[in-house]
């Protein structure tokens, strides 16, 4: 009888060890070309020429003290953050609230507001998630208005030309996208309806606003648009700086909703008239759903540019945060100081833009089910 032999297979072999490790991955991914060497080579250079001076200067030997100028000019290696400390009411509330210490609560308690309902909807599993988007959408705007513009409930009426800083880039900013959206989905589906009339209004609404620059519609709607208005009807400035914005930005965001809708296959709309589905509930229930997630990174970046737009205000005589900042730099107690008040607006500008841009991420994955496995 013959002898059975059992086959065992030899233990497997370790990878070599130059494809592991973090040697490895720099030799693959820094050093993996000439051209990819070169590159990293250059990259350390300026990394190290540039970023230790700049983080010496803007934190380790920097002013934080003080109440004058005369602190930072005993000290002239570092950055003068006494300047951003000393004027920070002013660059963030404006002029108005900065000048009257007992009214700072108000802008104050919208921000604290405003934040205490933004932070929950971050997260996933937050209770409630509806709710509060329907208040921060809906009932934070009329609370914003009556605590910030004030008139009512006791509370002084504020001076809205002397609106400024972040508080002013705020307001424009989130006015211009609670109605451009809405005013945007209405257009992009006006412009691909059957029926002519609205098909062309829309069309020249959006190649109208789209094809005219910013700083020209804000222009007209400063200084040409009370004339259009009947002798004793004034709108205030900052209202009419909001219109503009707004149209401006709803030509945007109709186109890009408009590229989400002609990205759905017809053949889900045929099915829902096949169903019985009408127009209306076709278009909520199915394709504009379908629109919005697969338009979400074209709305977000518009909504970023919005808000760096905010900006050219400056050209009505608004005060949004980087005017403000030059104009706190400006003064005759901090001038000289513009680059520290420089880099505090654009930090400002950064952390919420990059916020918009690291939100609309996480929410286009969410909703990107068709990926799933």
């Amino acid at each position: 009888m013959s002898e059975v032999k059992i086959f065992v297979p030899a233990p497997d072999r370790l990878p070599p060890s130059n494809t592991l490790g973090p040697i490895a991955w720099v030799r693959e991914n820094l050093f993996g070309s000439i051209i990819s060497s070169i590159a990293t080579l250059l990259f350390f250079y300026l990394f190290f020429s540039y970023v230790p001076p700049f983080l010496e200067w803007a934190l380790i030997k920097a002013n934080w003290t003080g109440t004058d100028r005369s602190v930072c000019e005993a000290n002239t290696a570092g950055a003068c953050w006494t300047f951003i400390n000393v004027r920070l009411e002013q660059i963030l509330f404006g002029l108005y609230f900065a000048s009257k210490p007992e009214e700072l609560w108000r802008p104050t308690l919208i921000f604290v507001l405003f934040f205490a309902l933004l932070l929950p909807l971050l997260f996933e599993r937050t209770p409630g998630k509806k709710w509060l988007s329907i208040i921060l959408l809906g009932v934070f705007p009329v609370v914003f208005y009556f605590i910030v513009y004030g008139g009512s409930f006791g509370i002084p009426q504020s001076n809205t030309t002397q609106w400024g800083g972040f508080l002013l880039t705020f307001a424009l900013a989130f006015v211009g996208i609670l109605l451009a959206l809405p005013i945007g989905i209405l257009l992009a589906l006006g412009r691909r309806s059957e029926m002519p009339v609205i098909r062309s209004i829309c069309v020249i609404y959006i190649e109208f606003w789209r094809g005219t620059p910013l700083i020209t519609i804000l222009f007209m709607a400063s200084v040409m648009l009370p004339l259009f208005f009947p002798a004793g009807v004034e709108f205030d400035k900052v209202v009419r700086a909001m219109i503009g914005i707004t149209m401006f930005q709803s030509a945007y965001t109709a186109e890009a909703v408009r590229g989400g809708l002609a990205a759905i296959p017809k053949g889900q709309a045929e099915a829902a008239m096949a169903l019985g589905l009408g127009y209306w509930r076709r278009t909520v229930f199915i394709t504009l759903p379908q629109a919005l997630k697969i338009s979400i990174p074209s709305i977000v970046n518009t909504f970023i540019a919005l808000f760096k737009d905010t900006s050219l205000v400056s050209i009505i005589g608004l005060l949004d945060l980087l005017n403000m900042a030059q104009t706190a730099a400006r003064s005759v107690e901090w001038k000289g100081y513009d680059i520290e008040g420089y880099l505090f607006a654009g930090f400002i500008y950064w952390a919420f833009c990059y916020g918009m841009s690291r939100y609309s991420q996480n929410l286009e994955q969410k909703l990107d089910t068709d990926r799933r496995n």
